[in-house]
Formats: structure tokens, sequence, C-alpha cells
């Protein structure tokens, strides 16, 4: 099995869209007045979720009308919440297929089909022009990229000089290998963490600059902890991302937590820029 189908089969299992338009009925949500905001616990399928877009949102510049690219755009969430905020254009691309199927569907839902396009394709392949976009980001999608280089590269060749490149991402720690299994692989496989400092050192050999590191660690402990909470007390939400991780959601929660804490993962959120 190819990476890419590895990495694929283990995010999109089965009818993605159906499973949502199921549980969005049962959580009591009309599908034909569904909003943005209603969709945000589930199409938010990173770390934390939407608190997590909406801190990397305030922190670029984004301007009105801007063209960006969401590189790993998984339900299409965050690239809706943008082109909605700042009333520009998102092209997503994502390598599972029925990511991108749902994500689609769920613009249509939401009346945004105009306003964020997403295909089916690999990051390390983009099938856009040189300097096409104003902007670029990747939220918690570089875990799985076997080849950090090509993916930066790509990136910066599709994106104008002085366009913004953002991502989000679970870093290698400086403790072991982390606990499995995580959200983004179950037992290691299809997996490539790095450490922060390499993934800064990768973003400046594809010429990358002025690049900011944040690390952002401490807040994911704390969601995962509210999680944790919330599902032991019996009131996890029923309309969220666990719909989406399966029966394992629960061990991939506390994993997720426990590899921060004991220094397994590092996670970090880099903002920086293609020079003019």
């Amino acid at each position: 099995m190819t990476d890419a189908k590895a990495i694929s089969d283990h995010w999109g299992k089965g009818d993605v869209y159906s499973r949502i338009l199921d549980t969005m009925e049962f959580a009591g949500i009309d599908p034909n007045s569904v909003t943005v905001e209603q969709l945000a616990p589930v199409d938010h399928f990173h770390a934390r979720g939407f608190p997590a877009t909406v801190e990397l949102a305030d922190a670029l510049p984004i301007k009105e009308c801007d063209r960006l690219v969401d590189i790993g755009c998984g339900l299409g969430g965050p690239a809706r919440y943008l082109a909605k905020r700042f009333n520009c254009h998102v092209d997503g691309i994502d390598i599972t297929a029925p990511f991108v199927d749902a994500a689609n569907k769920l613009s249509v839902l939401v009346g945004m089909e105009d306003a964020v396009e997403c295909q089916h394709g690999d990051g390390q392949k983009l099938p856009y022009g040189d300097e096409t976009f104003d902007g670029g980001y990747t939220q918690h999608v570089t875990m799985n990229v076997p080849d950090r280089n090509v993916f930066f590269g790509e990136a910066f060749r599709v994106l104008k000089p002085g366009a913004f490149f953002a991502l989000t991402e679970h870093g290698l720690g400086e403790v072991g290998e982390p606990h499995h299994p995580v959200p983004w692989s179950e037992d290691g496989s299809g997996a490539y963490l790095m450490r922060p400092a390499d993934t800064v050192a990768a973003l400046e050999k594809a010429g990358f600059a002025d690049i900011k590191f944040t690390a952002t660690g401490e807040k994911y402990i704390q969601g995962y902890r509210r999680a944790i909470e919330l599902a032991e007390k019996g009131e996890a939400p029923v309309f969220g991302t666990h719909i989406l991780l399966g029966k394992l959601a629960p061990q991939i929660v506390r994993n997720a937590a426990r590899n921060i804490e004991e220094r397994r993962t590092h996670p970090v959120q880099i903002i920086c820029f293609k020079p003019n």
C-alpha cells in the first residue's frame, strides 16, 4: 500500500458526509438551515478544533478578496470560516477523497460553494500554477507528510511574493516516540513527525523567511483534558469530531494529552513569508 493510500484510508473510512449528516439530524440540527457556526464542532477536524482556527486567523494578514490555499483542507471548516470572515476565496486540497466530497457538500449546505472549492490531491504535488495565492496554510497535516522538503517547496511555488504561509502541527518531542493511537496514526504507520527546529530548517530551505514559531502544547493539553472530563461525565456533545475518530476516540484523546505532557510531542504554530 502506498503512503498516500494508507494515509487516505486512515482518515476517510466510509461515507463521511452521511455520517456527519446523520449525526447532525440526531443532534437536532436542520441540514436545510445549518450555519457555518453550527458545523464548527465537526468540520474543524484538527487539534483544539474551531478555537485553534480562530487563533490562527487572528494572527494572519488576510485581506478582503485574497485568494488562499488550504493544503490538507479536510472537511473544509477552516476554509469556510476564513472565506466568510474575510470575504476571500479559498481553494482546498486534501488527499482523502471522502473528506473532499464531504467538504464540497457541506459548502453547498451553507451556500458557500462559490467561495470555497475543494479538490482531491496531494500537497506534495499541488495542481496550481506558480504564484497563484496571496496566502496559504496547513493545519495538523504535516505529521502525515513523507517529504517535508517537497511539501514546503510546493507551497512556496504556488504563493505570490510577499504571501504568508502558516502551519500548525504536532512536532516530535525530545523523549521517545509517541504513544499510539493518536489522531494521525493508529499504530505509527504513515506518521512522519519532525522536531520543530527541523521543520523551521525545512521552511528556510524552501525559501521562506521571517519565520515566527509559537509553542502551543499547553493550550492543547487544556483542550484534551476538557474533552476527557466531559467524556467521563457523559457530557460529550453529540455533534463533535469524535464521530470521525470512531471507537478509539477516548484512547486517542488521552494519548494526545499524555504525549505532550511526557514531551513525546511538541505542538507548534509557525507563520512565515515568501520574500518579495
